[in-house]
């Protein structure tokens, strides 16, 4: 087997990650690993890890702040594009993995590495966009993925390695759920979740939403303000965007919005089940979506339904760093140019409810809609439009007659 003396890990302290270190010395004779966490904003989860890493036999570890262009370079544009994979999933994972790709090869490029090595597994969509986010700036780098080749086949197994080589975890069997946190959101897989004939537990596995039962007996208003499709403000108060989520998590999480159970269409095949917390990102595109809903021209929005489903399916299968995501960005970003203004929405027991949308470039004119006496509408012109719209049926109906 081909030996590597520095090798670059995508770290994250959790079981996959913690066993690699010194699997990667056992297999490859690595000199160094030096482990790259990226801070995507999911904050406890950071702590501790740097003596963790070090201790498991990690040569240098870096903690990487990574939250401002997460959400200013991706969470953003995909807001706009009002991208979400199967009506459910918001994608937190798929859009974490290219910015943190990207950043490990900076990395192993300035450290000099043979080699990057990730914990993803051989069944996920996560090995896909760290992968292709690898290629997008280091084509050439031999790239190690573990899941894929060693003999360990299980969690439980991988649980016993830890044990044999003292390396600590916080974790057993029992509690063992697949987890990916982030500012963003934080998902659950594996366990009893991997039958969908279950009903998730959600008092068990609930971490940043309460659940229906908890939430409050009273409704919470709340006004998000927009610019060109970008969310600015809170309540009137201007916030950055990384400040505007966590704000936006603490509300809708106290409110139980957010909470999706769904199983899906894995890129590699298979389906899987899992259960997503999202609260405030799941505020925000209701939000945005209603502002959408006065501010584009019907013939847009309705083309831009079919540019959001394709957004998802690229973000989910790892193509960030392509130029047709480029190029459905800039299209996006044109649609956006007059969604600006304030939306209003009425959180309720997981229900989001719009109290009330404003825009300076708002499309809707209460003088053509109105059932009221108007001075702008000739009632009597819709019947030569009728008349021509359904010119096609008309002469149909008559061929069918003329053969009868």
């Amino acid at each position: 087997m081909k030996k590597y003396k520095k090798v670059v890990l995508a770290y994250s302290g959790g079981l996959d990650t913690s066993i690699i270190i010194p699997w990667l010395k056992e297999t490859y004779g690595c000199e160094e690993v030096i482990a790259v966490v990226g801070n995507v904003g999911q904050k406890d989860e950071l702590s501790g890890l740097e003596e963790k890493a070090i201790q498991t036999g990690a040569s240098k570890i870096y903690i990487e702040d990574l939250t401002n262009e997460f959400v200013e370079d991706y969470i953003f544009p995909t807001i706009k594009a009002n991208a979400v994979y199967e009506g459910k999933y918001l994608l937190g994972t798929s859009f974490a993995r290219p910015i943190i790709g990207k950043r490990m090869v900076e990395i192993a490029k300035k450290e000099g590495a043979d080699a990057i090595c990730h914990g993803c597994t051989g069944k996920g969509n996560d090995q896909v966009r760290f992968e292709l986010a690898i290629k997008a700036y280091a084509p050439d780098m031999p790239i190690i993925a573990p899941w894929r080749i060693w003999d360990i086949k299980s969690r439980e197994e991988e649980i016993e390695y830890a044990k044999l080589r003292n390396i600590p975890l916080n974790i057993s069997p029992e509690t063992n759920y697949s987890k990916d946190k982030n500012l963003w959101h934080l998902s659950h897989e594996g366990l009893d979740l991997e039958d969908p004939s279950n009903e998730p537990n959600y008092k068990k596995i609930l971490e940043m939403t309460k659940t229906l039962e908890e939430a409050p007996d009273s409704p919470t208003y709340l006004t998000i303000s927009f610019e060109k499709g970008v969310p600015k403000a809170l309540n009137g108060k201007k916030l950055n965007g990384v400040t505007l989520i966590e704000k936006l998590n603490e509300i809708g999480g106290e409110n139980a919005i957010g909470i999706s159970d769904m199983v899906e269409n894995r890129l590699v095949g298979m389906k899987s089940r899992g259960v997503y917390e999202t609260p405030g990102g799941t505020i925000l595109y209701y939000a945005h979506k209603e502002l959408e809903s006065i501010c584009l021209d019907k013939e847009t929005s309705h083309y831009k339904e079919m540019v959001s489903l394709k957004f998802a399916d690229i973000v989910y299968n790892g193509q960030w760093y392509t130029p047709l995501r480029e190029a459905l960005s800039s299209f996006v970003d044109k649609t956006q140019e007059f969604v600006t203004g304030d939306v209003k929405l009425k959180l309720y027991k997981g229900n989001i409810i719009s109290a009330g949308i404003t825009s300076p470039h708002s499309l809707y004119s209460e003088e053509y809609a109105t059932f009221n006496e108007d001075e702008v509408y000739n009632q009597a012109d819709s019947q030569g439009f009728i008349n021509l719209f359904g010119l096609p049926i008309t002469v149909q109906a008559k061929m069918k007659q003329s053969k009868n």
